[in-house]
This record gives C-alpha cells, sequence and structure tokens, in this order.
C-alpha cells in the first residue's frame, strides 16, 4: 500500500533557512565576561552581560555613564579586545570562535565603528582617510567614498586634512568612514562628546540617517540625556553589565 502523502509544510520551502535568519538577531551576546588585571595584581572585573541582542536595522542608544564598562564593551563587540568567557555572534559569525586575523577581517567588512576622538589620520585628506578604510574591506571605491563624504555636507572638503577642518567637520568625515565598506552594524562611542551643542544635533542626525539609508544597524553609547533623547529605543548599559552593579568597572 501506498503510503498517503504528507501535507506541504512550510519547510518544505527552498528558502526556509533564509527566512529563519533573517528572524535571527543580527548581534547576540551571552555570558560575556571581561576583566582586567591592575599593576598591583588586582583583578577588576569589567563586563559581564548575561544576555543582550540587537535586532538588524535597530537602533539602540545605550545611557552608559563613566564606570559602566561602555568603550570595553563595544570593543568587545568589535573584536578589538578578547573576552575572558562568552560568545559573540555577529550576522551569523561567532566573533569569539575566531582568531585575530579573521576578527579583523569580519570587522573590516561587518562593522563599522565611530570614536568620540575621530581617530582620522592626520596626514590624510577627508577622501583618503575614507578610502584607506576601504582599503581594509572589499577595496577602495572612489565614487562611494565621494558619495558618502558629500552626503555628510563635505563635498567642498574632500582634498582637506584634518587640521583644516573643524571638530564637527572631522567628527562628519569619522561617520562617512564608518559607513564605507555597507556594514550591517555600526557602533558609536559617545560620538558627540567632543561636539558643541548645535554640531552634535547634526552629526547625530547624519549619524542616524546614513545608517538607515545605508541599511545599517545602529549601537550608539552616551551619557548625554540629549543625545539619548533623540532615540525610540533606549536601554540602560548599567543595568545590563552586572558588573557595574554596585561598585562600577572601568569605561
Amino acid at each position: 500500500m501506498n503510503a498517503r502523502p504528507r501535507p506541504a509544510s512550510p519547510f518544505d520551502s527552498p528558502d526556509h533557512t533564509a527566512k529563519l535568519v533573517a528572524f535571527m538577531a543580527l548581534l547576540e551576546i551571552s555570558e560575556l565576561l571581561k576583566s582586567f588585571r591592575a599593576p598591583d595584581g588586582t583583578v577588576h572585573e569589567v563586563v559581564r552581560i548575561p544576555r543582550f541582542e540587537l535586532e538588524a536595522n535597530t537602533q539602540l542608544a545605550l545611557a552608559g555613564p563613566s564606570g559602566t564598562g561602555k568603550t570595553t564593551f563595544l570593543h568587545l563587540i568589535a573584536g578589538i579586545l578578547a573576552p575572558d568567557a562568552g560568545r559573540i555572534t555577529l550576522a551569523g559569525h561567532e566573533l569569539t570562535a575566531l582568531g585575530e586575523s579573521a576578527r579583523d577581517r569580519l570587522r573590516a567588512t561587518a562593522l563599522g565603528y565611530i570614536f568620540q576622538t575621530f581617530n582620522l589620520l592626520q596626514g590624510y585628506t577627508a577622501l583618503e582617510n575614507v578610502l584607506l578604510g576601504m582599503s581594509f574591506g572589499p577595496g577602495a571605491d572612489r565614487a562611494r567614498a565621494e558619495a558618502l563624504l558629500r552626503r555628510v555636507g563635505l563635498g567642498d572638503r574632500l582634498d582637506h586634512h584634518p587640521r583644516q577642518l573643524s571638530t564637527g567637520q572631522q567628527q562628519r568625515v569619522a561617520v562617512a568612514r564608518a559607513l564605507a565598506n555597507q556594514p550591517k552594524l555600526v557602533l558609536a562611542d559617545e560620538p558627540t562628546g567632543n561636539l558643541d551643542s548645535a554640531n552634535a544635533a547634526e552629526v547625530l542626525r547624519l549619524i542616524r540617517e546614513t545608517c538607515a539609508e545605508n541599511g545599517a544597524a545602529l549601537l550608539l553609547v552616551s551619557h548625554d540625556r540629549d543625545v539619548l533623547a533623540r532615540f525610540e529605543r533606549q536601554a540602560s548599559l548599567a543595568d545590563l553589565n552586572r558588573a557595574a552593579q554596585p561598585k562600577g568597572g572601568l569605561t
């Protein structure tokens, strides 16, 4: 006797795996731990985060005052630091299982980083800074670099060196560089901390708009209430990070 055909199932769909991936978090963190040893030999726990997730195309602001481990946390996500324990998965890649060179490659293609201090190379022009960032990823694309700089209002400053730019303009270059390789996630560590209120509001607007336009999720950490208030989604890093409860940690 022939078996009756079973009813069609959504699991039969050839794109079922793709659909599952679409519902997975872009960034998944579990049992993350990082400590540092002081010169006197004592060990200070800086990050202890049991669970954290961020969906694709999401913009989240973390309130991160001094002592909550904000910079350490972002450096762990970026693969700049290796954790003592725990798992970080970014875009389906387990970052914590990769060697240093593999982490570098993943960071170059999947992550953009906006620093408070800009981190621009002083001997390079605005355009060259963006092109250099591209060289660590898929490769330099002059047309895209120029388009990004025009998008952040620096179309007439392509050949200017950082010392010839205002602090607000330097941060705009940093925004363009962070998006140069079309990352899936942009990390921003106090990106408006060195700017006056007018420039801070404009740079923050550009960060949010350009991330949305480029399909990048944004995870921003700040202690500034005005910055945090502009985000629909907010969370407290002090609440997430058990190492900051109650003694706190290092930034």
